[in-house]
């Protein structure tokens, strides 16, 4: 994972957060200036997303702290095993505990939530894609942690991508006008994504010249029929409350995309500890 000024800004502000003026727990052991050994845990199965936030955590609280990981983002771990370790004043250490693990655990929890989803696809050719609905100030890091899970990413916001869903095509009138209007202001190398809610949609969007079609939570027989409807001239995106049992289904129906918003907004944070040596 890429360590820039967006991801430094975001750790800042979880510094921030959680130390105020100072560290009054921690705070009383500084004077021993004693150095310690403690080392991160996993304490279940999971894929491991992170290691480099956590690294830089430490590296910006205090320099004097090391932080190695023996694991790399996207290894998958087993249970009560040790994955990296951190040495240096044990008052900085245990300062700088919580705000490590917090990106640690909720990162390794979007990439093990991701990998469920894409191992239900089986060897389909289908591309599980994330969605906007992350945690504020997290998308960057969190759709890093799609991708570390198998996963890819849709557009990372509204300046990147164009996507006309219903409440745009209720105010245009009709998906043909919003599709009309949108192409009015945007780059032609810009592709535009209609969401549809029926079969009737599906063709208007079809004839608007969508370049993708979302099929908005349907069933798996009108997807079919959606997909012979629109017979190649767009890319076919399927999203709407799927669950795993859908994607088995859904794993032999020609359609290019499924976006999942569950990737991010229901993944569970891993059991990761950090405890000292000895």
């Amino acid at each position: 994972m890429l360590i820039n000024g967006y991801t430094r800004r975001l750790i800042q502000l979880a510094l921030d957060e959680d130390i105020g003026t100072g560290d009054l727990t921690a705070g009383a052991f500084e004077s021993f200036k004693s150095q310690a050994t403690f080392n991160f845990i996993a304490k279940e199965n999971c894929i491991i997303c992170g290691t480099k936030v956590a690294q830089e955590v430490y590296f910006m609280l205090d320099h004097e702290v090391k932080v190695e990981f023996s694991v790399n983002d996207g290894d998958r771990i087993t249970e009560r095993r040790i994955i990296g370790q951190v040495t240096g004043p044990a008052s900085s250490i245990l300062t700088g505990e919580r705000t490590s693990l917090n990106f640690l655990q909720r990162l390794s929890g979007v990439a093990t939530n991701t990998a469920k989803y894409v191992e239900a696809l089986g060897d389909s050719n289908i591309k599980i894609l994330d969605t906007r609905k992350t945690t504020p100030g997290w998308r960057r890091i969190e759709k890093y942690a799609v991708k570390t899970g198998g996963g890819w990413n849709h557009r990372i916001g509204l300046f990147d991508g164009v996507m006309l869903k219903d409440n745009h095509v209720d105010a245009a009138g009709s998906i043909t006008g919003a599709v009309k209007n949108v192409r009015r202001f945007i780059p032609t190398t810009v592709k535009v994504e209609v969401e549809t809610r029926n079969l009737k949609e599906v063709e208007e969007a079809v004839q608007a010249g969508a370049d993708i079609i979302m099929l908005d939570n349907f069933d798996i027989p009108t997807i079919e029929e959606a997909v012979k409807i629109i017979d190649k001239r767009a890319k076919v995106e399927v999203s709407g409350g799927v669950t795993l049992e859908f994607l088995r289904l859904l794993r032999n129906v020609d359609v290019d995309y499924v976006s999942i918003g569950a990737l991010t907004h229901q993944a569970t944070g891993v059991d990761i500890s950090l405890k000292m040596r000895g």
